[in-house]
C-alpha cells in the first residue's frame, strides 16, 4: 500500500482518498453514528426515568411511615 501512494502528491494522500472515502461510506457513517446517538439518548431517557421512580418512591414510602395512625 506505501508503494501505491509513493509517488503520488500528498494532497491525493489526504485530501482527494479522504472525501472518496466519506463519499462512498458516507451513509454508512451517518447511519452508525445516528445509532450511537440515539442508544445514548434512551440510555440517558432510562436513568432519568428510573431516578424519578426511585425518588417518587422514596417521598411515598417516607410520607407514609410519618403517618403511623
Amino acid at each position: 500500500m506505501r508503494e501505491l501512494f509513493a509517488g503520488m502528491p500528498w494532497w491525493v494522500k489526504w485530501v482527494a482518498v479522504p472525501l472518496i472515502a466519506i463519499v462512498v461510506f458516507g451513509g454508512l457513517i451517518a447511519s452508525v453514528v445516528g445509532f450511537v446517538i440515539g442508544l445514548l439518548f434512551k440510555a440517558l431517557v432510562f436513568v432519568v426515568l428510573v431516578g424519578g421512580l426511585i425518588f417518587v418512591v422514596r417521598k411515598f414510602m417516607a410520607s407514609s411511615s410519618r403517618s403511623d395512625w
